[in-house]
């Protein structure tokens, strides 16, 4: 039969006059964007309730103290409320996992006997406004005694934080695969490096913010947080709080940015729940300021790898042995874990390349500094600093090219499934494509001209570097993220329903916060149900009118958050077509839908509407066919069970100045493999801004502690960050290959950071033959090294 030939071009987002949608794999105007480019977003900080008070923390300037005193009789003399750690001492956030070696320790939600680590909330004042509130901390006198601080994870001895862990090593595993000591005996060469990143944050645009209200009659707690994962959060507060699940209520708003860091449940939130609590009818907010964000929001990628790597004559890497240590603060973040970078960093650190003598020991030690927990990318971008470096090392060491030795190492697509050392099973196997893909775009021969024309002259030197990774993303419950906690990440819900308009509603469990989910949910939705992409209205952040929901966090929207909404749409379009089979006396495979129009295959024009069923699916109950129930919605889960690899490589040119060290990127490329791009702009432009924060890790971010644990980088003034002046203009392409899930995808938001690290270190050795080692790469290493 001749395909159906249906005029609704003119309908936006309906598609062109062959019936098609016009929507997955276009880039139609995000549904967000009106809304936050106008000012008129609803972010937490913006919401203003009756009655509303303001919550201001004090916090210790100490590293590590004993808490001798906490007076605030001037503070509630002066009609302020204040709140201390004595107030809440019954209530402490402990993250559990079954790991053998895992010691389970206590995190208070105001400190009261002890600090550990400078920043750490040790009261709260409420107040009419956030400036009283401030200026009632004054008022608190605290009185404290100074203990030793441990600063650096690797330095010995340690001052004990916790009791259960006298050494300070939170967790600790092997991964062990093949005969590591062996391969390396029979290696033509054997590289060592001790390599340390470099620690740094997420800093999104919004920090962390909440407002909570107790209504005791209702015995309802509402919490407004800017969280990457409002069904956790209120899983966890009922718990912490021993009220029902069904008795607190999260809503997460537009929250401008999170990367991780608002994937964490902090204590300041415990507290704004307590407090509310306490104070029955009265909303109580808190919006945290810049300074309190960088001492006290969880940090990330303190880390040390002691590398060896040994090679075949023809570069094939026999065997790696490593060592990590991973600097995971104070407390172990709730309810990731300490393990959370550790374990990550020794499950993905080949990347991929294909090895069978393997054995990395892993440890996350605490020390009295700033929590460290999940940021975009978990502890990837030092992985593959690490492992991208010994390559490098070796191709020099067996004088190959940094091309060739990745080459004869990366994993094909003929050995998918592969199973690499730390048993992951990688399901792509493109990147050599993608490398190959990357090295033609950067105009690697022509690079390589101008690195040879430049030596022997005064212009600036030419380093070209590249790095290959692997992303794992869309954890299911097989992969789960977080080392064996009590809940195992996976699954995804959504709800959709027609509505009697003909338009759909769209429930997810999934959050969003700026990657454009509203817009990509409500293509997926358009597509699965063969109606318009405007004709979709989509709904998230909130706990009463989502089914659970594990929300944003490890590149898992598209994947498991979109097979979700996928799958629901299609039992949604099942029960369309039942119905208006019934109302045409047809059969329903049939009949098709597109555009939001009902017609017979092969036929030149359509019988229904899909508004004209929904009418009569709720209005005309006397017209449902037999057998047919009111309405059109449903409800469906996904598990992808094991998650999918997304595939990348990076390649880079930087020139330096060598009289100032500093270093200018001439071209930068990235070419991944995310299967199937629903909205093509917005996968860039997940691509582009990961790749920007890595090279702000790489070159300009770092928190820094001086030795009594004090941060010295605690304000933007001394804490850099990349502005427009100095990401480059990227080149970003793509190797399609679907992934074995209902939409084909694999998880983008995160693979744009692992390369910038490795790529920039490696182009800096290629320019000037030094080898970076430590990170960051400023202009004072540079020139340091040069000197």
């Amino acid at each position: 039969m001749a395909d159906t030939q249906w005029s609704d071009a003119g309908r936006p987002g309906a598609g062109g006059p062959d019936g098609k949608i016009d929507s997955l794999g276009t880039s139609p105007r995000r549904k967000e964007d009106t809304r936050l480019l106008t000012g008129r977003g609803r972010f937490v900080g913006d919401l203003q309730l009756p009655r509303m008070r303001h919550v201001a923390f004090a916090r210790s300037p100490h590293a590590h103290a004993q808490i001798t005193q906490v007076d605030a009789t001037a503070a509630r003399a002066a009609g302020l409320r204040v709140f201390t750690g004595a107030d809440f001492a019954t209530v402490t956030l402990r993250a559990q996992s079954a790991l053998p070696s895992y010691v389970e320790t206590e995190q208070p939600v105001l400190a009261h006997d002890r600090v550990r680590f400078a920043g750490e909330a040790v009261a709260a004042v409420v107040a009419a406004d956030r400036y009283r509130a401030e200026d009632g901390l004054e008022l608190i006198e605290i009185d404290y005694d100074p203990l030793p601080p441990t600063v650096c994870a690797w330095d010995q001895p340690r001052e004990p934080l916790h009791a259960a862990a006298p050494d300070n090593v939170l967790l600790e595993r092997t991964f062990d695969a093949g005969s590591v000591d062996d391969a390396l005996a029979g290696a033509a060469v054997v590289v060592e490096r001790e390599l340390v990143t470099n620690r740094h944050a997420g800093n999104p645009m919004e920090c962390r913010a909440g407002v909570a209200i107790w209504e005791p009659a209702d015995r309802k707690l509402t919490f407004w947080n800017g969280t990457q994962v409002p069904h956790l959060v209120r899983n966890m507060i009922a718990e912490l709080l021993d009220l029902p699940e069904s008795g607190v209520r999260v809503i997460a708003p537009d929250v401008g940015g999170g990367f991780g860091v608002k994937a964490v449940i902090y204590p300041e939130d415990v507290a704004l729940c307590m407090i509310a609590m306490a104070m029955p009818g009265v909303p109580v907010k808190w919006v945290e300021d810049r300074i309190e964000h960088l001492a006290a929001a969880c940090h990330a990628r303190d880390h040390r790898y002691l590398m060896t790597a040994g090679f075949a004559a023809d570069g094939q890497l026999l065997a790696v042995r490593a060592d990590i240590t991973c600097n995971v603060g104070a407390y172990s973040v709730y309810p990731w874990t300490a393990g959370i970078e550790p374990l990550m960093a020794g499950g993905l650190l080949t990347g991929p390349y294909k090895l069978e003598h393997y054995r990395a020991t892993v440890r996350g030690v605490a020390t009295n500094t700033a929590p460290a927990g999940p940021y975009r990318g978990v502890a990837r971008p030092a992985s593959v600093f690490a492992m991208e470096a010994v390559l490098d090392a070796g191709a020099r060491e067996l004088g190959m090219s940094g091309v060739a030795i990745r080459r004869r190492n990366l994993i094909q697509p003929a050995d998918i499934p592969y199973r690499m050392p730390s048993r992951l099973v990688d399901d792509s196997g493109h990147y050599d494509e993608c490398l190959t893909k990357a090295l033609d775009a950067a105009g690697y021969d022509a690079l390589l001209a101008e690195q040879a024309r430049r030596r022997g002259t005064d212009e600036p030197p030419i380093g070209i570097g590249m790095a290959c990774y692997n992303e794992l993303t869309g954890l299911g419950r097989a992969a789960s993220a977080g080392p064996r906690m009590p809940f195992r990440t996976g699954h995804e819900a959504c709800t959709v329903r027609i509505n009697p308009d003909g338009r759909a509603s769209v429930i997810s469990g999934v959050t969003s916060q700026g990657q454009g989910w509203e817009t990509t949910l409500a293509q997926i939705v358009a597509d699965g149900l063969g109606i318009g992409f405007d004709d979709v209205d989509v709904r998230f952040g909130d706990t009463d009118d989502a089914l659970w929901g594990f929300g944003a966090f490890s590149s898992r929207q598209a994947v498991i958050g979109g097979g979700a909404a996928h799958r629901t749409a299609v039992a949604v379009k099942e029960q369309v077509l039942a119905l208006a089979a019934g109302l045409l006396e047809a059969n329903p495979a049939d009949l098709r839908i597109a555009g939001g129009r009902i017609g017979v295959i092969g036929e030149p024009k359509p019988r229904l509407t899909i508004a004209e069923v929904a009418r009569v699916a709720y209005l005309e109950s006397n017209r449902l066919p037999e057998g047919i129930e009111p309405g059109l919605t449903a409800t469906r889960f996904y598990d992808p069970i094991r998650g999918a690899f997304a595939a990348g490589a990076q390649v880079a040119a930087i020139e330096i100045d060598r009289a100032t060290g500093a270093l200018r990127i001439l071209k930068y490329v990235c070419v991944e493999d995310a299967g199937r791009a629903l909205h093509p702009q917005i996968v860039d432009g997940q691509i582009a801004g990961a790749i920007a924060q890595g090279i702000g890790g790489a070159l300009y971010e770092h928190l820094v502690y001086d030795e009594d644990g004090n941060l010295v980088t605690g304000t933007l003034l001394d804490y850099l960050m990349p502005t427009s002046a100095e990401v480059p203009e990227m080149v970003i392409s793509h190797v399609e290959r679907p992934a074995a899930n209902p939409l084909g995808v694999r998880g983008v938001g995160e693979g744009g950071t692992l390369g910038p690290n490795a790529v920039l270190a490696g182009a800096v050795a290629d320019a000037l033959g030094i080898e970076i080692t430590t990170l960051p790469i400023t202009p004072e290493a540079i020139w340091g090294a040069l000197s």
